[in-house]
């Protein structure tokens, strides 16, 4: 967005908070952040979970945070379910979530019937251009104050 272009797999859905989800097995799903998420977090440190699997968790609850060089953002589940894994490989080494973003870098799987507030990949790129469109007024408007 802005002067990059966002690519992301086409295999997967998108859920609004920027994080992908890959069907794993029945109705396991595996979620982790986008490139583009991972761009304007910039060099991922430090990840921290306030969950421990097996759990059930709602849509949008908190589930951990994630800490970068260029913000501290705390996580929320995109869909709701029974959290069954946590990635322990990204907690033990989170660089791994900046250099292979769908792949290792991986961060929860949850077992979930409620997919209907996934993305397709054409709808996670629409998401994509409002949310851009919306954060150029919010700054445009901080910027005349």
């Amino acid at each position: 967005m802005g002067e990059f272009t966002a690519e992301f797999p086409r295999d997967r859905c998108y859920a609004t908070n920027h994080m992908w989800a890959s069907l794993v097995i029945g109705h396991r799903w595996r979620f982790g952040l986008t490139a583009y998420a991972v761009r304007l977090l910039q060099d991922v440190y430090f990840l921290d979970w306030e969950v421990n699997p097996p759990v059930d968790i709602a849509l949008r609850a908190q589930i951990g945070a994630i800490e970068s060089k260029k913000a501290e953002s705390d996580l929320y589940s995109p869909v709701g379910g029974l959290l069954v894994a946590i990635n322990e490989a990204t907690l033990q080494d989170p660089s791994l979530i900046n250099a292979d973003t769908y792949g290792d870098g991986w961060l929860v799987e949850i077992e979930t019937g409620e997919t209907h507030h996934l993305l397709s990949p054409d709808a996670y790129a629409e998401h994509l251009v409002e949310a851009w469109e919306v954060a150029q007024r919010t700054i445009k408007g901080q910027a005349n104050h």
